[in-house]
Order: structure tokens, then C-alpha cells, then sequence
């Protein structure tokens, strides 16, 4: 490796470890290293930083943080959490299940991690102790189950990574169901499990009335539809993701405005002023990432990081599990839209050489960085839990390693088993 490289990794690193954001972190190094070490003319900065912001997916994502924002104003969470509360909550364990079950419907509503665990964490963690459920529990049990919203579609780090490799957004959707839902449905297994050792919560034993189920699933089947109109719509050959996107806009502003009444035209500033917030946070983060690629791109420094893991001769099932410790470490550090566009163009080439499909790829990575939302030192799920318990994130982060113990085992499976992730594309 060249001094020059050794050099942009140094100033990278240098500036992460002194807490400078990630996206300036990105963009200058990027610009300190084609000052000085290339002859590469600096509008190329504005270009690339232009270019990466003009593409017609990335679109995508400003549209589902504002359906995300929109159905969460309008009172979706409750009726999610009412709906998975029909459903289980005459079990011992019951409240425990509702809150995944609820974390798994609103990740397929928000695409959005951090949003899942504010939405169903505001309900359902003094709903659970106030039935008897330890704080601990329940705060670290909400801080994993929402980290299933950047897997279960729609989901915006897929988008991200879809557009780092060019890869179908729409199948990438597809591929994110299944180990979605088996990592949720494990995380179900050890709610109930907890619960029952721990003798928590409360519970009758005796099912709930048919007409407040059908109540329940009738307050939330306009929520649920979302999601099945955007992958429908997709694999429909009805509208593009984007097109899917700005879709998904217009059914949540239907739903919340005029049939839940729960959202005003008086809202809605709030709405959008938040969602640009956020979008441009993300769309800034995504343009600087690109900028980055380039540089390492230019430097071939994915060719030789290719060249140097073909010349250890590994086995694809050694490959991946390197990728899995690397990714481990990098989530417990950087932010998922920056890590997946640092790392996935320079994984990608090698696992195309290994035979690994880079659809499978992409959903390995998402549920690496899953799990790095709720590990410390910057776990994002971390801080919103530890916002809304009281707890301390140190607390949070210790509360949620049962949890973050059953999404390893989840990874471990999908990694070594293609077919859920491949299954519904192949």
C-alpha cells in the first residue's frame, strides 16, 4: 500500500476519532487528498458532489422519510401496536411479543430504524412497565426490534447500497423479507422465553373478544397495505422504487388526512420542515460517500484490497466471515448510509470473485450494520432508547445484548444459508 493511501486513511481516521461528522469527515479528506496528492482538477469535487445528488433512485429515499414521518404523525403506531396486542397479548409474554410484532409492521411502513424505535418505544415501553415488565427488558428489547427497519422494506440503507452497486432496489426489497422476518420472529422466541423464565407481565389467559380483533385489524390494515403496495406496485411493473416512493407519499397523506383525521393541514410544516431535516442530513452524508468511492476508485484501492484477499486463497465461507467481523466493527463506529458506501464497492468485486451473489451480499451488509445500531460506542438505536427510558446509553447497550445475541445468530444463519435471502428473486 502506498504512502498516499496510508495518508487518506490516516486523515479519515484522525477526523472521526476527533468527532467530526461523517459527511465532512468524507468530503475532506477527499478534497485534502486530490490537492495535494493527485493531479486531478478540484472541480471534479463539484461535479462528483452534483452528479452523486442528481440520480433518479436516490430520489427514493427524501420520499419514504416523508411517509415515514407522515403515517407516524397520523397515528399509526398506535394502531400497530393495538393490532399486535389482538394478537397476542392474552399470552404471558404477550406485551413483550407486541412490541416486536409492532417493530416489525411499522419497519415495513418507516424503512427507518431510529424512527421504529421512537414511534413503538414511546407506546410500549411504559405500556410494559406498567405491566410488570423490568425497565431494562423492555427499553433493550425495543432498541433491537427496531433496528429491523433498515432491513425489512422498504429500506433505505438497501436503497443506499442498491445505488453504491447498482444493483435492483426491487429485488433487494424482495431479498430483505425473509431475513426480516426471521430475524424478528427469533427475536419473538426469546421475548416469550424471557418473559416466562422471568415470570414478567401480566396476563388473562383468556383470548380477546372477536369484535375488538376485528376492531384492531380494521384500524390497521391501511397501515399494512403500504408495504404491499410498494413491493406489488415494483414487481407489479406498475412504478419504479421511486416512483413506489412518491406512491407510498400520497397513500400515508390520504390515510392520515382524511381517513385516521389524526394529522392536520396545520401539521404538516412540522412534517415536512422535519422530514427535510433528515433528508438532508442523509442526502449530504450520500454525496460526500460518493465523493470518497471516487477517490478510492482513482487510487485503485479496490483492486488492490481485491488482489491482496484473492492471494490468500480463502474459501467463500472464509471470506464471509471475515466480511461479518469487519462489518461488526466498522457498525459499532460509523454511520450505516457512510459505511455501506465506503464498503460495499470495495467488497463487492472480491465477493463477485468468491461467487457470492451480490444481491446477498447487500442484505449481509444491511444486517451487520443492524446490528451495529444498537452496539456502542455509536449506536444510534442506543441513544433514541436511552432518550426515552431514562436509562443511560451504557444501560441501554448492556439491556440489549440478549437481543443483539439473537440478531448474530440471524446473521450467522443468512450468511451461510443464500436461499433466505434469494429465495423470493430466484
Amino acid at each position: 500500500m502506498s504512502t498516499e493511501v496510508i495518508t487518506l486513511l490516516v486523515i479519515l481516521f484522525a477526523l472521526l476519532f476527533t468527532s467530526t461528522p461523517i459527511a465532512m469527515a468524507l468530503g475532506l479528506t477527499s478534497f485534502i487528498y486530490l490537492y495535494y496528492f493527485t493531479t486531478i482538477p478540484l472541480t471534479q469535487v463539484v461535479e462528483r458532489l452534483f452528479n452523486a445528488l442528481n440520480s433518479f433512485p436516490l430520489m427514493a429515499i427524501p420520499f419514504f422519510i416523508l411517509a415515514a414521518n407522515v403515517m407516524t404523525r397520523g397515528g399509526i403506531s398506535r394502531r400497530l401496536t393495538e393490532f399486535g396486542n389482538a394478537l397476542v397479548g392474552q399470552f404471558r409474554g404477550g406485551m413483550a411479543m407486541t412490541a416486536v410484532l409492532a417493530c416489525m409492521f411499522f419497519a415495513a411502513v418507516s424503512g427507518s430504524s431510529p424512527a421504529t424505535v421512537i414511534a413503538v418505544g414511546t407506546l410500549m415501553i411504559p405500556a410494559m412497565i406498567r405491566h410488570g415488565y423490568p425497565k431494562k427488558f423492555s427499553t433493550g428489547l425495543i432498541a433491537t426490534s427496531g433496528s429491523l427497519g433498515i432491513l425489512i422494506p422498504p429500506s433505505i440503507p438497501l436503497i443506499v447500497y442498491g445505488i453504491a452497486t447498482e444493483q435492483s432496489i426491487g429485488d433487494l426489497f424482495m431479498a430483505g423479507i425473509i431475513p426480516g422476518v426471521l430475524a424478528g420472529l427469533m427475536l419473538l422466541g426469546m421475548a416469550v422465553w424471557v418473559s416466562r423464565r422471568g415470570n414478567y407481565g401480566e396476563h388473562t389467559g383468556e383470548p380477546m373478544p372477536k369484535g375488538t380483533r376485528r376492531r384492531a385489524l380494521r384500524d390497521a390494515i391501511l397501515a399494512l397495505l403500504l408495504p404491499v403496495i410498494v413491493l406489488g406496485g415494483i414487481y407489479g411493473g406498475f412504478f419504479t422504487p421511486t416512483e413506489a416512493a412518491a406512491m407510498a407519499v400520497a397513500y400515508s397523506l390520504v390515510v392520515a388526512l382524511l381517513i385516521y383525521r389524526e394529522l392536520t393541514i396545520k401539521d404538516l410544516g412540522k412534517v415536512l420542515l422535519s422530514s427535510a431535516k433528515t433528508s438532508a442530513m442523509i442526502m449530504f452524508i450520500i454525496a460526500n460517500g460518493i465523493l470518497f468511492t471516487f477517490v478510492l476508485a482513482a487510487e485503485r484501492i479496490p483492486d488492490q484490497i481485491t488482489t491482496g484477499i484473492a492471494n490468500m486463497d480463502l474459501e467463500p465461507w472464509q471470506f464471509l466471515a471475515l466480511v461479518n467481523i469487519l462489518l461488526l466493527i466498522v457498525g459499532m463506529f460509523m454511520e450505516t448510509s457512510s459505511a455501506i458506501l465506503i464498503l460495499a464497492p470495495i467488497l463487492l468485486p472480491i465477493a463477485l470473485q468468491m461467487g457470492v451473489d451480490p444481491i446477498h451480499l447487500g442484505i449481509i451488509i444491511v444486517m451487520n450494520l443492524e446490528i451495529g445500531m444498537i452496539t456502542p460506542p455509536l449506536g444510534l438505536n442506543l441513544f433514541v432508547a436511552s432518550g426515552l427510558s431514562g436509562m443511560s446509553v451504557l444501560q441501554v447497550a448492556r439491556a440489549a445484548i440478549p437481543s443483539a445475541a439473537v440478531l448474530l445468530v440471524a446473521l450467522i444463519l443468512v450468511t451461510y444459508l443464500p436461499i433466505l435471502s434469494l429465495a423470493l428473486i430466484r
